[in-house]
């Protein structure tokens, strides 16, 4: 008797042990990664591999517009902005064909978990590709999913992957009070480049940790932006939950003005996957 119960402890310790989940979860939608997790291995907690005819609503919104150069094209009801088939989502930016029902040139497309999932550390990576034109700025992000340090840029932004126009490489930056308000842009440098095949698909990702954000391209780090102790606690806003942003912008300040004769451009997303 003394062990049979032995082995049905052993038993439910080992099944326990193997079901715990790497993440305690908060406001049913906000996943925190468990202490003590981040030199162990990896496991999947969400993903998307696009393999339906339409888009999963209980995982993603459609982006509407708004007022930013990010998102003031953005559309949530062009269809022509959205595809889904042989399971690739495209998302597409085109030259708007009707403009007396809404007056903007052209129409992108984007999607984003905003109050349907966020996390707080772990491994996001989204396999795409990348088309070119120029006014092209498709973008991999994050923003934060509260308002706990104020707004933006007090939350931060973590900028996966963007690129421009017909360039062969990617820029993956992070943004802050600390960078934007108060210019501190070098210590610790807040942005790197890496080079990319612009005819492929390319596996972007970013590695969080409390300490530090590493990211990569294909499976090599590329720039890692260290949390910092000597300076204005502004520097380290990412010990919250984010949501992710992926999305087929054009135009604005920093990728320049559109040439409409190269529409419609779009980003095709094969897979996004977020592990703890």
């Amino acid at each position: 008797m003394m062990r049979f119960l032995v082995f049905l402890s052993i038993s439910f310790l080992l099944i326990n042990s193997c079901t715990t989940k790497p993440y305690a979860e908060s406001d049913n939608y906000m996943y925190v990664q468990s202490k003590g997790r981040e030199e162990k291995k990896w496991k999947l907690v969400w993903s998307d591999e696009f393999n339906s005819p339409d888009l999963d609503s209980s995982k993603w919104t459609r982006i509407p517009a708004g007022k930013s150069d990010w998102n003031r094209h953005m559309t949530a009801s062009e269809p022509a902005c959205y595809n889904l088939q042989g399971g690739k989502l495209e998302l597409i930016g085109v030259l708007n064909k009707d403009t007396l029902k809404d007056p903007r040139p052209f129409l992108t497309g984007g999607i984003y978990t905003k109050d349907k999932y966020a996390w707080q550390y772990g491994r996001v990576e989204i396999k795409a590709k990348l088309e070119s034109s120029q006014g092209a700025w498709p973008a991999i992000w994050m923003l934060p999913a509260t308002t706990k340090y104020g707004p933006y840029p007090r939350g931060g932004e973590i900028d996966i992957m963007e690129h421009l126009n017909f360039e062969d490489s990617i820029y993956q930056t992070v943004h802050s009070y600390y960078t934007l308000e108060l210019k501190e842009k070098r210590n610790p440098p807040h942005f790197g480049k890496a080079a990319i095949n612009r005819e492929d698909y390319n596996l972007y990702a970013m590695e969080w940790y409390p300490d530090k954000l590493v990211f990569l391209v294909n499976g090599k780090a590329t720039f890692t932006y260290p949390r910092k102790t000597d300076v204005d606690p502004s520097q380290w806003p990412f010990d919250q939950p984010f949501y992710l942003l992926v999305d087929q912008q054009l135009g604005g300040n920093w990728v320049g003005k559109v040439d409409v004769n190269q529409l419609p451009v779009k980003m095709s997303i094969d897979w996004v996957r977020v592990y703890q």
